[in-house]
């Protein structure tokens, strides 16, 4: 797999709370990236999730807005994954809706007593994923 540097959010960050990711990404103009070859967040987990409290929550999102300082952003992916399913090396994949503005950046919810994770997130094309790391959740909506 080719990953290019422009498409990263994240590279190993590690998280203990909520936060933005370390990267945005300047698509240069308003488009919908993902029209003909749709795209999604991939999320590769480099240090497992803390669960030892059996409270903590993590939460992944992707938001575009029109400024770089995201003030009126719109969430255009999201996904909950428990904690037991961040597992080091495991990838989760989240689909991209086809509506964006001119940046995107990821957008990581933790809660609980000590939660922690380190993960690496990238946008990639969904026909570069392998078709076992594409997981839809239930009742999930492309926009």
């Amino acid at each position: 797999m080719i990953l290019d540097a422009q498409t990263r959010l994240s590279n190993a960050q590690a998280l203990t709370a909520t936060a933005d990711s370390t990267n945005y990404i300047d698509l240069g103009s308003d488009r919908d990236i993902g029209r003909g070859n749709p795209q999604a967040l991939v999320i590769t987990v480099d240090t497992a999730a803390d669960t030892a409290d059996a409270n903590e929550t993590y939460q992944f999102q992707v938001e575009t807005d029109d400024n770089t300082s995201f003030s009126s952003s719109t969430i255009i992916a999201d996904r909950t994954i428990a904690g037991a399913s961040l597992t080091a090396g495991s990838r989760h994949v989240i689909p991209l809706g086809l509506t964006n503005e001119r940046y995107l950046q990821g957008v990581y919810t933790l809660g609980g007593t000590s939660p922690s994770v380190t993960v690496t997130a990238f946008i990639q094309p969904m026909d570069q994923i392998a078709a076992e790391d594409v997981v839809y959740a239930n009742g999930y909506t492309i926009a």
